[in-house]
């Protein structure tokens, strides 16, 4: 018998997500306007912060814009926040917006570069600490120069690419066919476990440089959003900013790369996986074909996107335009001197970027519940009780919490303007002032990286195509971060304590 109205309405809610998903959805949705009227709202604002982590740790099972929109569209609804105040989120951070638009977008037309340079040198360095320690030094210093978002954007580019030439081959198919990556049927048994192991070979790759980005973000004035900001309140130059975060940033940093090094000699939390001598193969394979096979006309794309790359480093690191305009312009070289012109092939390169950009902005949404229900203020005020010699680790503690928790951009805003307020009204001195300055920006740097929600780069790769094609959950990412988080963390605090 055919379905009735309402059965299809149910069937359709939230697609192929899990019946238990969809009927844990509208609980939250009918649970939140009774805690609302019954506890009021600032109860209703954490319910609602934590039903919006629950989605976000739940999105290989269902992309979080849905879900996650319906609980930004009820928070406006039972005004627990405002459009006025989700739109001034959203313009506060359109340079990231830019960003996500146009620069992911432009690395789309820089692959075929990337997957040259990786592929060679997944084949030449054969020690996977190396290799480890590798992107993660190499993120962290293109981070600290350019953004961590561009970084994440690269390293997703490479790694899509990897998986994709490995899972076709393996599929049975030639370099060349059409294939579905997401598509596991042409794979037999006897190489699903090799499959597996590569999966989790690119995991350990992509967390280490997604790490990288969060250990070179914190060290400069252009390594993250909120840096800008606290640089300009500041008044801190690019060079004062380093000097000023380099007594933490720097222990921080040193403890990273040896916590790369033990995590994958000790095997620990799911790190230390190898490339399998069959992806080896199959790579060393496609490289010697492709090189073989390339034409004067693709080795001449090749020379124009090393030149867009040397572009966009110098661009960057000098800063010209704002991020998101220096990646239209990539998009423009990348594409008009390789031949790149129909509509379609420009188009795909934006779906990318575009689910995620709409998540954001319903990120913003429940950040501004976070902002006008005051969720934050007691910590701010416990904070701001504890005496002045304190207050420097404990703010370091406080911002990475509420990081995890929220968003470091956001964060960062509110403790920054709270101790310029009490800086203007003489309630503390210049001196404290920069103590507590520096802990914010590591402390909104640092132990952010315990959950994909903490940075932007990391809820990107979270949410990217290529996490559910390496099995790259919400809860395996913080299993993976934590060594992380524990060192680097213990590292930033013992920092502010004994070398500020």
């Amino acid at each position: 018998m055919p379905e009735t109205i309402a059965k299809s309405l149910l069937h359709n809610f939230l697609g192929h997500a899990a019946e238990w998903y969809k009927l844990t959805i509208v609980l939250f949705l009918i649970m939140n306007p009774i805690v609302m009227i019954t506890m009021g709202p600032f109860v209703a604002g954490w319910l609602l912060v934590g039903e919006f982590i629950f989605c976000l740790a739940m999105a290989l099972r269902c992309y979080p814009l849905q879900p996650g929109g319906l609980l930004a569209i009820e928070a406006v609804l039972l005004g627990l926040t405002t459009p006025e105040t989700i739109f001034h989120e959203t313009e506060a951070n359109f340079e990231v917006i830019l960003l996500l638009i146009f620069m992911v977008a432009g690395i789309f037309f820089l692959k075929d570069l990337l997957l040259f340079i990786f592929t060679k040198l997944l084949i030449k360095v054969r020690s996977k600490t190396a290799l480890a320690l590798l992107f993660t030094v190499v993120s962290a210093v293109l981070s600290a120069f350019l953004d961590a978002l561009t970084v994440t954007a690269v390293i997703i580019a490479v790694a899509a690419g990897l998986y994709g030439v490995y899972h076709k081959v393996t599929s049975g198919k030639g370099f060349d066919d059409d294939h579905d990556h997401a598509d596991d049927t042409g794979i037999g048994d006897e190489t699903r476990q090799d499959l597996d192991q590569y999966r989790g070979f690119l995991r350990n790759l992509m967390m280490h440089g997604a790490v990288g980005t969060a250990l070179g973000g914190v060290c400069t004035l252009v390594g993250e959003p909120q840096n800008l900001l606290i640089g300009e309140i500041a008044g801190w130059e690019f060079g004062e900013f380093f000097v000023r975060m380099a007594p933490v940033s720097i222990p921080v940093f040193i403890v990273g790369m040896l916590t790369c090094v033990a995590v994958e000699k000790l095997k620990l939390v799911g790190y230390g996986e190898q490339l399998p001598a069959a992806a080896r193969r199959i790579l060393e394979e496609y490289d010697r074909r492709e090189d073989e096979k390339r034409t004067n006309r693709q080795r001449a794309s090749l020379a124009v996107q090393a030149s867009v790359v040397l572009f966009l480093v110098v661009a960057l690191a000098f800063h010209w335009a704002e991020v998101g305009l220096i990646g239209l312009a990539v998009i423009v070289l990348a594409t008009a001197f390789t031949g790149i012109v129909e509509e379609h092939r420009l188009g795909h390169a934006f779906s990318e970027a575009l689910p995620f950009t709409a998540l954001l902005v319903v990120f913003f949404a429940i950040v501004g519940v976070i902002h006008d229900q005051h969720l934050f203020q007691p910590v701010i005020e416990f904070v701001f009780s504890l005496p002045h010699e304190s207050q420097v680790p404990v703010f370091f503690m406080a911002n990475g919490v509420l990081s995890a928790i929220s968003d470091n951009v956001f964060v960062a805003t509110v403790y920054i303007n709270e101790i310029y307020a009490a800086l203007q009204a003489g309630e503390i001195t210049r001196e404290h002032f920069d103590l507590l300055t520096v802990a914010i920006n590591t402390g909104t740097n640092v132990p952010s990286v315990a959950t994909p929600n903490g940075q932007a780069a990391f809820l990107f790769l979270l949410t990217s195509s290529l996490a559910p094609l390496i099995r790259l959950s919400y809860g395996r990412m913080v299993i993976l971060a934590l060594p992380y988080t524990v060192t680097m963390t213990i590292a930033g605090l013992l920092a502010t304590i004994f070398l500020l």
